[in-house]
């Protein structure tokens, strides 16, 4: 699987931007502070992931999905954490669809050049008509 412990972790530059976004401008926080939590970090996902891997394997699941998260999350006891997270799905999940049907409405635009000229074609025939 992995070769070092070091390759689990979260890159540094990803830690260092959600802490920054969590504590106060003035709060200085040491190299050691830094590589601490990115360990920490990294144990708590690798800790989620077989949760939600044990409760997708219970269900003869072969993926895994939001809602074996969200069960991982109630079997290690922070339940507190479901509820944003479901909300933070949603609007993910709107996101996605609102890109997806702005994406299926362009593609429902004929842009080619036969297109154009068939549109031509028949405002030349309402306007005759």
């Amino acid at each position: 699987m992995v070769e070092r412990i070091e390759d689990l972790n979260l890159p540094n530059t990803s830690v260092t931007r959600l802490i920054k976004e969590a504590i106060p401008a003035d709060v200085k926080v040491s190299s050691e502070c830094r590589i601490a939590l990115a360990r920490a970090t990294s144990v708590f996902v690798l800790y989620l992931t077989t949760t939600a891997t044990t409760v997708a394997q219970q269900k003869n699941h072969k993926s895994l999905t939001a809602d074996h998260v969200l069960k991982g999350l109630e079997e290690i006891e922070f339940e507190s954490f479901i509820q944003p997270l479901k909300a933070e799905l949603e609007s993910f999940r709107k996101m996605i669809k609102s890109r997806k049907d702005k994406k299926a409405a362009k593609t429902d635009t004929d842009t080619t050049v036969e297109g154009a000229v068939l549109d031509l074609e028949n405002m030349e025939n309402m306007q005759s008509s």
